[in-house]
């Protein structure tokens, strides 16, 4: 069968296969997961912003990651919860709104990784270094890290939904649950070789960055803790950086096996669930582990219900 150009601007989005009695837990499911991120990581960034006290390096970056679990979430599950209420032929979706969506995925998944770096820095130069600490890590400092990561993600994005674009299309159906740049790619008959590659050497270099940093700083900060006998350094090192780490790993995994499962067709279904938790659990875990963790958000948190409780007695 020869190869040819599908024109049409209109593509159609295979979704989650799911038998019928499961569509309804499903999408209360998703809802309340979306809710429950939403209304957790707008909050508390809104906390972080109004209290002064916590417009520190820590906090900022902090910000940033919530910021970025927004961004996952509402990309993502506001098209799931209506896809799953609607027959197949009705899952339609613009070429062009497609791409924008396969954009900020690629955003989101690249960000959400390097920010983790930056925090893992900031928790080097806090445990190891802490005399230097308010020398080092200033707000100025967090600005230009975070326009760095930023920066680049966006940059490298760009190429890579650059790449996919130039190509001709000879099929409409996404398979996948969203639109992501594998799957827009795959709707091409032309070679994609240099898509293949060029998102590979991405990945590749983007997770040794990653893994090498975050092995590097854990490295130096274990070894700092156990010269050190202090116990309060100790404790509050464990703390920080083993919830850091569960994020961290399943962050990782969680995008490597997306990445694997794209190139194996048999398991796409086992893909898109994948998909859904790399957005779902960070977001609903981050949150939780930074936020209630801070014993500044604590307190000021205690502070306010205290001030309520007060006020209305």
């Amino acid at each position: 069968m020869e190869n040819y150009t599908f024109s049409s601007l209109t593509l159609l989005i295979e979704g989650l296969p799911m038998p019928a009695e499961y569509l309804h837990p499903a999408f209360v499911f998703f809802l309340l997961s979306y809710v429950f991120i939403i209304t957790l990581n707008v909050g508390v960034s809104a906390l972080v912003i109004m209290n002064r006290n916590l417009h520190q390096p820590m906090y900022l970056l902090f910000c940033n990651l919530l910021f970025t679990d927004i961004l996952g979430a509402n990309i993502m599950l506001p098209r799931l919860l209506m896809d799953l209420v609607r027959p197949f032929a009705e899952r339609l979706i613009s070429y062009h709104n497609c791409v924008l969506q396969a954009f900020f995925m690629s955003l989101y998944a690249s960000t959400s990784q390097t920010i983790l770096v930056i925090m893992a820095y900031d928790r080097y130069i806090a445990i190891c270094n802490p005399l230097r600490y308010s020398t080092i890590m200033t707000n100025r400092m967090v600005v230009k890290l975070s326009a760095a990561v930023w920066g680049s993600a966006i940059v490298f994005v760009t190429i890579l939904l650059s790449l996919t674009i130039r190509l001709n299309r000879c099929r409409m159906v996404i398979k996948n649950v969203f639109c992501d740049n594998a799957s827009l790619f795959k709707l091409s008959c032309d070679s994609v070789v240099i898509n293949n590659v060029y998102g590979l050497a991405y990945t590749v270099v983007l997770k040794t960055v990653v893994i090498g940093s975050i092995v590097f700083t854990y490295t130096k900060i274990t070894v700092v803790c156990l010269v050190s006998k202090n116990k309060s350094v100790n404790k509050k090192a464990l703390q920080t950086c083993t919830t850091h780490l569960v994020i961290f790993v399943i962050l990782v995994f969680s995008g490597m096996t997306i990445i694997a499962l794209h190139r194996i067709p048999k398991f796409s279904d086992y893909r898109k669930f994948s998909v859904i938790l790399f957005a779902i659990i960070p977001g609903c875990l981050n949150p939780i582990i930074y936020g209630v963790q801070s014993k500044e958000i604590r307190l000021f948190l205690s502070k306010v219900f205290w001030a309520k409780k007060i006020s209305s007695s």
